[in-house]
């Protein structure tokens, strides 16, 4: 469970004081080690128990492990009778872990004990390759859950004849695997398609982007995302305006075809009017597919665009999909429209 550091620290204050009104010494763990697998971020803590604890059989052991979030900028500590734990890193800052040891039972009179101190690693982040050649301006974009493509910019200090790699890494693979498709511009890498690759949902996809040049090594970039977060929907389809047997306008438009469930799209509709002064209305914001118009937008032209992305409860951010094509409604509908229902215009090309 993820704790603020004053809470941590409180509890660690209160547990030494126990300690020392006991006169009981406990040692904190031995060998603590952080180690990347070659998950591009996804590290590997181990420990091994203090030496002290051989003898006391009547008590049961645990561990403190505490280890500073950069996503986050805090502390995060859990509890737990392993030795061992996984955990996210941004291997672009430095990684901080430190681990206590906990006794509780008959040898401290069931109060729960902590170690004097902790054992510590701080391990610096790797500053190496030429200075400002990283890349710029990283984004990933996962178009109507169907395929993912993800973008760069290369620096303005890159050398010339310099070739920049993209790895990455999710839970699903053993170790992490190189762009299958690289997207080209006048020659250089720029992107990568990953169409015919699936990535799981609600889980860290870690990305490294490094490369070589004639000079030396280029600066790394380490990214971590989720993929339901970088989903930008398709464009609406059908989008017309219909008139009921009320003589009420009504906007209708239908959700892009493909994966992503109906439920989760939030629309955003833009209406420009025919005023002389090419008055603009505030653009609403529905959940619906569909807009009954107030009888203001009778007699004059309007026109009528929708856009859409997955709304906070289906994923914490999204990105907005194209516009429609434009719609509109003649400033003149007496020959044209003709009936008590039906479409009453046609796309226009924007």
């Amino acid at each position: 469970m993820a704790t603020g550091p004053w809470l941590a620290h409180s509890a660690a204050l209160m547990l030494l004081l126990v300690m020392q009104c006991r006169g009981f010494a406990v040692s904190p763990p031995r060998d603590l080690v952080v180690q990347d697998p070659g998950h591009l971020g996804h590290m590997v803590i181990t420990w091994s128990p203090p030496m002290n604890l051989d003898n006391l059989t009547e008590c049961s052991v645990q561990y403190q492990l505490e280890y500073f979030n950069t996503y986050k900028n805090s502390w995060s500590s859990i509890r737990t009778i392993r030795t061992t734990y996984s955990a996210q890193f941004d291997l672009m800052k430095d990684v901080r872990v430190r681990v206590y040891t906990l006794l509780r039972g008959p040898c401290t009179s069931n109060t729960v004990i902590m170690s004097t101190g902790y054992t510590e690693v701080i391990q610096k982040h790797s500053d190496t390759g030429l200075l400002d050649t990283e890349i710029q301006d990283f984004n990933c974009v996962f178009q109507n859950m169907e395929f993912v493509e993800c973008k760069w910019r290369r620096s303005p200090k890159r050398p010339a004849n310099s070739q920049q790699n993209l790895f990455f890494w999710h839970s699903e693979l053993e170790q992490a695997e190189e762009c299958p498709e690289y997207i080209f511009s006048r020659g250089i890498r720029r992107g990568c398609n990953f169409t015919g690759k699936s990535f799981p949902e609600f889980t860290d996809i870690n990305f490294c982007l490094n490369g070589s040049s004639p000079q030396g090594p280029l600066k790394q970039t380490f990214i971590s995302l989720q993929i339901q977060n970088q989903v930008k929907p398709g464009p609406a389809e059908k989008v017309q305006l219909l008139k009921g047997p009320d003589l009420q306008l009504q906007l209708q438009w239908e959700p892009p075809a493909g994966r992503i469930p109906k439920h989760c799209l939030e629309w955003e509709v833009k209406c420009s009017r025919g005023a002389p002064d090419g008055e603009i209305s505030p653009n609403l914001l529905l959940r619906q597919t569909s807009l009954s118009l107030p009888s203001s937008y009778q007699g004059k032209r309007n026109c009528f665009r929708v856009r859409s992305k997955l709304h906070k409860y289906c994923a914490d951010k999204s990105i907005w999909s194209d516009w429609s094509r434009k719609t509109c409604r003649p400033a003149t509908n007496v020959d044209y429209f003709g009936g008590n229902s039906g479409e009453l215009s046609s796309a226009e090309a924007s």
